[in-house]
């Protein structure tokens, strides 16, 4: 079988080309739902139907797990989807699927962490705080998943969310480097007015700043520590698959990427990321 991902356009890229680095054997199947791209201003009901739609889309290409390499999908459609969906459509369809996504593993990568521990409550003063930066869609930036999870298990861990509502659309667009600049230095800029300093660390909680990662270093102080998503979700997606052997990776390197927009070649932004010219089928 396969492993699917799944994003409304081209930034999951960056967590797929990190999957395929890590497991260089197994069959991936990428879809982008570039139809509806991008998701961050959606409303919750339309975030989870359209995540849904893709996801059933992958599992009917033969897919047993599906990554949501989008941090809108993940923090307002996967729980609910797990919860009151999966169990459902698992039964109805006789194998086992699952669905994973990306902020779980990204927050125990931010809070060095595993996701199951809480924080004990004890109201003591904390001499220095760690500010960590939070660049994402304004869905997601909206749900406040990072304040909350991480302020569970990390007290001495102040989060600040700073909402870029045309980042996303701009580099699904192809836009160049000289035009996307003044937009993340300025979002760099009002995230630093509002903590009252730079930040500690940075991460880009959507998978489609990963392309522009060097845009957000050059904006960002030298040297400011940024939290790689696709790091952190390769590395989770490998544990996992040790902990559940009845999900199978297949061993074919099968490499199929899919596209409910227009199918054709990507922008030049999307093949200098990948390393190469990258097209995609119709979905």
């Amino acid at each position: 079988m396969s492993i699917g991902v799944f994003d409304s356009g081209v930034g999951g890229l960056t967590v797929h080309h990190k999957l395929v680095d890590r497991f260089p054997d197994a069959d991936f199947i990428y879809l982008a739902d570039q139809a509806n791209a991008p998701y961050g201003g959606r409303g919750g009901e339309e975030i989870v139907d359209l995540t849904r739609a893709g996801c059933i889309r992958l599992f009917d290409q033969g897919c047993d797990l599906v990554v949501l390499a989008c941090n809108t999908a993940s923090g307002i459609a996967l729980r609910r989807l797990q919860q009151t969906w999966l169990p459902g459509y698992r039964r109805a369809l006789g194998r086992p699927v699952n669905i994973l996504g990306i902020i779980v593993p990204t927050i125990e990568a931010a809070t060095g962490l595993p996701w199951e521990h809480e924080a004990e409550r004890r109201g003591d003063k904390v001499e220095k705080l760690d500010v960590l930066a939070v660049f994402s869609t304004p869905a997601t930036t909206a749900s406040r998943v990072y304040e909350i999870e991480i302020d569970k298990r990390r007290q001495d861990v102040a989060v600040f969310s700073e909402p870029c509502p045309e980042l996303a659309r701009m580099i699904e667009a192809g836009a160049a480097a000289e035009a996307l600049a003044p937009i993340v230095q300025g979002h760099v800029t009002a995230i630093t007015q509002r903590i009252g300093r730079a930040p500690d660390r940075a991460i880009l909680g959507c998978t489609h700043y990963e392309i522009i990662a060097d845009l957000f270093r050059a904006a960002l102080p030298p040297g400011t520590p940024l939290i790689h998503q696709p790091d952190a979700t390769a590395e989770a997606l490998a544990r996992y698959l040790e902990r559940h052997p009845e999900f199978d990776a297949g061993d074919g390197g099968l490499r199929r990427f899919l596209t409910t927009g227009n199918p054709g070649p990507q922008p030049p932004l999307v093949a200098t990321f990948w390393g190469a010219p990258l097209s995609f089928e119709a979905a």
